[in-house]
């Protein structure tokens, strides 16, 4: 019954204007809006919706993930953009915010409403690159 239809992640904001300015134009991603509600178009035909809540809280965790086979680059190609990337007290973390003591690199910002996102150097996206 669930494997017959795609499955899609949601998460809150309390802005949905200055969202879809920055999922479109300051990451570059294909962005609807319909009745209020954000439809972020993924690659791969996934997508993740937001929608507005008056009381948002920002999750202490990663809402959204994004592959990338160079994350220096990555985070290099954001900051021209202006995103600022996060630094987590007792993570070690180079000058560009980039983790990368275990498991793959990794680096963390957060959109307007404070919902952490990351950029994640796969092997896979390498591979594809």
């Amino acid at each position: 019954m669930l494997s017959q239809r795609p499955a899609f992640s949601s998460f809150s904001a309390t802005d949905i204007g200055t969202e879809k300015d920055f999922y479109a134009d300051t990451l570059g991603l294909a962005v609807t809006e319909e009745n209020g509600v954000l439809m972020v178009d993924l690659t791969g035909g996934q997508r993740v919706v937001i929608y507005p809540k008056d009381d948002h809280v920002p999750a202490t965790f990663t809402v959204l993930n994004f592959e990338v086979d160079d994350v220096a680059a990555a985070v290099d190609g954001l900051v021209a953009r202006g995103v600022t990337f996060e630094r987590y007290e007792g993570l070690e973390q180079d000058e560009r915010g980039i983790m990368r003591d275990f498991g793959p690199p990794i680096a963390w910002f957060t959109d307007p409403a404070a919902n952490v996102i990351a950029l994640i150097q796969t092997e896979e996206a390498k591979r594809e690159a």
